[in-house]
């Protein structure tokens, strides 16, 4: 039988995050669990990296002591695999927003995709979508954004080890990104597209695997509180 001790002496948890709710619903949803089933006034609960409401797949959840690890967890590499829709970009970069076609022509077929793919490894310099977290002048991003109050983000280094196109089906591709921390997906999968000449947005994405941590040894969302 676990304890109270056993949470606030610091576990890792590996949660399969389902589409639609925020990093910060999942580490809310645990620490209430544990604060309730053992009576407790609070516990440290964090994470090792966040997943976008739209986005899908493992999060690594580290409670009480464990906690202390998180500073060096963040920095562990990231593997997600998603899919793209060529011929069509969003404001957001991903289904945030509406939609708008360019009426450009498409690829014919895989290889060329996975030509201009390759283009990306090694360290790029990239933009983060004007709807996301960062923070300027106090707020941030997507709250300016969708306040009709863009401001231009400053573009920074980031490392892809490896992105493969995995499948084709047009205006559909699949693939599979490893990418060091902080690294958008959607700003590449938009900016893949606009290599191709023929505009991209991200519409699936899920985080298979964060250092060492795989998706395949995670928890789901909805089981957390029998597993808990």
């Amino acid at each position: 039988m676990k304890s109270a001790d056993y949470y606030l002496n610091g576990i890792i948890l590996l949660i399969d995050k389902p589409f639609g709710i925020t990093s910060f619903d999942v580490v809310r949803r645990i620490r209430g669990i544990i604060k309730k089933k053992y009576h407790l006034k609070e516990i440290k609960v964090g994470h090792t990296g966040t997943l976008d409401p739209l986005a899908s797949g493992l999060l690594v959840i580290c409670t009480g002591k464990a906690t202390k690890k998180i500073d060096r967890l963040i920095n562990d590499s990231k593997t997600y695999t998603g899919q793209g829709k060529l011929g069509y970009i969003t404001p957001s970069y991903d289904r945030e927003t509406q939609e708008i076609p360019t009426n450009l022509p498409l690829p014919t077929d895989i290889a060329e995709l996975q030509t201009v793919a390759s283009a990306f490894e090694g360290e790029i310099l990239q933009t983060p979508p004007l709807f996301s977290a960062i923070k300027v002048d106090g707020l941030r991003a997507y709250e300016l954004a969708r306040a009709g109050k863009q401001k231009e983000l400053k573009a920074r280094p980031v490392q892809i080890y490896k992105f493969e196109i995995t499948n084709y089906s047009p205006p559909f591709f699949y693939f599979k990104v490893h990418c060091s921390k902080g690294t958008y997906i959607r700003s590449l999968v938009h900016d893949f597209g606009q290599k191709l000449s023929c505009g991209a947005y991200l519409t699936e994405l899920r985080r298979v695997q964060s250092g060492d941590f795989r998706v395949e040894d995670s928890i789901k969302f909805e089981s957390l509180e029998e597993v808990l």
